[in-house]
């Protein structure tokens, strides 16, 4: 095993992070996560998380924890409802969606993003997970990695994986090439108490998802395990809006009058939303990496999840990405018959490009009929209706 007696430092404790360092010890391997959260009692926000059966569960499965997982996941709650700005339902996955079950190919079951970082946080050694470490830089000494963290400590690795999303700081060292903007943001937002705090959004979720269209704009609210909801309301918009809008996203009052002109046409229910965000809003930009990226690989520095191959979020492929590249660049490292790091990073990496290429291609392409005057009716297409 090429990676025997070599200090591996991963950089992020997602999903994708997680899952590598577990798959990893499993095969005996030195690792330690790096993780910028000061422990592991943060509150994860952000909507569930559906897993699919040939990149998430395929890779849960690898690492011996699928019985953990089916322990924690949140039957029903796969269930959408498809609306329009009114609330108008057009589509009802309560009434009329077969039951699945593991092994369906079909089956996405969801979890909450808190238990599933327990399960894989559990499946570690004590003290895997170095919290409160922050990436700031690095630099090669001799054939290692010093890499320097915001709290002042300092950490040797011989080979270093980014999983630290979106706005890696990894990635530059390995490739120049960056996202483009989509020309979509989204205003996210999260509510404590659903139930109490917004009743009649409660009741329209029923336990699962909502997808709302209307005006070339989206609004997706998730029900989680814990009773709160998170929501999500896209539409197109120039790049730099957050900023240029001088919107202060810490006040309700703010977003939910940007809400009322921007989403004019839409019935005042939606407004419950804004009206009880428990937490700030956070604007989100959607950007994607190139679907033809490529880049040399490196003798020991990989990455994987969003920092190596960003998308929209607008097929659920993110964190199933992030983890089949998990468990595929896990095989990579402990392949028996290959005895040289570069060679395995290349072979991850040129299959990772491919497999998420394509997965990027349809993220980019519901993005754009998600915000087109037809989405409805896509959307019912895609059932046969």
């Amino acid at each position: 095993m090429v990676i025997k007696n070599k200090r591996i430092a991963i950089v992020g404790g997602g999903p994708g992070g997680l899952t590598l360092a577990r798959l990893l010890q499993m095969s005996g391997a030195d690792v330690k996560v790096y993780e910028r959260d000061v422990n592991r009692e943060v509150r994860v926000q952000g909507a569930t998380l559906d897993l699919h059966e040939e990149s998430g569960l395929k890779a849960l499965a690898g690492a011996g924890l699928m019985d953990a997982f089916k322990k924690n996941y949140r039957p029903g709650a796969d269930k959408m409802r498809i609306v329009d700005q009114h609330a108008s339902i057009f589509w009802d996955d309560h009434d009329m969606k077969p039951e699945e079950d593991f092994g369906n190919e079909y089956f996405r079951p969801e979890i909450d993003r808190g238990p599933l970082r327990n399960i894989l946080l559990d499946s570690l050694q004590p003290g895997t997970v170095v919290w409160d470490s922050q990436f700031l830089t690095m630099s090669q000494i001799s054939n290692t990695w010093k890499l320097e963290f915001k709290n002042g400590k300092t950490a040797i690795a011989d080979i270093v994986i980014g999983a630290d999303g979106a706005n890696s700081k990894i990635r530059p060292f390995i490739t120049p090439v960056k996202p483009f903007y989509t020309g979509v943001t989204g205003v996210e937002g999260n509510v404590y108490d659903a139930e109490i705090k917004t009743p009649n959004i409660h009741e329209l979720l029923r336990g699962g998802k909502i997808f709302a269209f209307g005006g070339e704009k989206s609004l997706i609210v998730s029900s989680k395990g814990d009773g709160s909801l998170s929501f999500y309301a896209t539409s197109k918009m120039e790049e730099n809006w957050a900023n240029n809008s001088r919107i202060d996203f810490s006040n309700k009052a703010q977003v939910l009058d940007w809400f009322k002109k921007d989403f004019s046409a839409w019935n005042s229910i939606w407004h419950e939303l804004f009206e009880n965000v428990t937490t700030s809003f956070f604007p989100r930009p959607i950007y994607s990496m190139p679907l033809d990226q490529t880049w040399e690989a490196l003798p020991n520095l990989t990455m994987l999840g969003d920092a190596a191959h960003l998308m929209p979020p607008f097929a659920g492929e993110g964190v199933n990405m992030a983890m089949l590249d998990a468990l595929e660049l896990a095989e990579a490292l402990t392949n028996k018959e290959c005895n040289d790091i570069q060679l395995a990073i290349s072979a991850y990496e040129k299959q990772m490009r491919i497999r998420a290429s394509e997965a990027a291609k349809v993220s980019l392409e519901n993005t754009e009929w998600m915000h087109a005057e037809n989405a409805i009716d896509k959307m019912l297409a895609m059932f046969g209706e």
